[in-house]
């Protein structure tokens, strides 16, 4: 856990928790995942098979995440160009 998710509200249900971390985790992962679309700028080169590769990754984690809502088994993605 992130060292400012760290503090638990007393008397907070597992609802208010659910909520309060979810609503900063999607905000920062929204966040780092608008970063990459700065690769597409002309300061970098890349080939299509690595954009492919990167979007790929991304779905598979998002597909991942839409997994364990549903309580579906969950394999451990690993990423690399």
């Amino acid at each position: 856990m992130a060292e400012n998710e760290v503090e638990n509200v007393a008397g907070e249900s597992k609802g208010d928790k659910f909520k309060r971390l979810a609503s900063k985790r999607v905000v920062n992962a929204i966040q780092k995942i608008e970063l990459l679309t700065n690769l597409a700028g002309p300061g970098y080169e890349s080939t299509p098979e690595e954009v492919t590769k990167i979007l790929t990754a991304l779905q598979a984690s998002v597909d991942k995440v839409k997994a364990a809502f549903s309580k579906q088994k969950i394999d451990k993605t690993v990423f690399k160009l």
